[in-house]
């Protein structure tokens, strides 16, 4: 066998062809997990990030925050709609990586490398999605209501 044969039968899957050869409703799938992750990342900057400075002390920090990026103020009067996209964002890419469990991978073997580290990414992707979310619905809505029952 030739080295241009072997080296066309089997090469290293690179960063173009992760994207470029998997199938699209993998493509899709990782494109929802990003998404979801940046919905999720807002559930912390709108709650999680202002708590967790004031609870240590740094309120001058998140008042020189908010100086710097008004936009927190906004994200904290809107936190219903934000947690509702937010968890919309979750439940579909959550239905999309449960039926994208069931897709075959290509035959190609460089290919279904890269089809198969794409489901790892996108569940990690989302697994930490649903913990920022978790996170940020805490202090958003349950850990107010501890303090207020603590107040009594």
């Amino acid at each position: 066998m030739s080295a241009d044969r072997k080296s066309a039968s089997w090469r290293q899957p690179t960063i173009g062809m992760e994207i470029g050869g998997i199938d699209s409703g993998l493509k899709q799938n990782l494109a929802v997990s990003f998404l979801s992750l940046f919905t999720s990342g807002g559930t912390l900057l709108c709650c999680a990030l202002p708590a967790l400075l004031v609870s240590i002390g740094a309120g001058a920090a998140m008042a020189g925050l908010i100086t710097n990026f008004p936009q927190l103020v906004w994200l904290s009067e809107h936190k219903l709609g934000l947690f509702a996209v937010a968890g919309l964002m979750l439940l579909i890419a959550g239905l999309l990586q449960w039926r994208a469990k069931g897709l075959p991978c290509p035959a190609d073997p460089a290919l279904a490398i890269a089809c198969i580290r794409a489901r790892k990414i996108s569940r990690w992707i989302y697994i930490f999605s649903v913990a920022i979310f978790a996170v940020g619905f805490f202090f958003a809505f349950i850990a107010p209501m501890l303090g207020a029952a603590g107040d009594n």
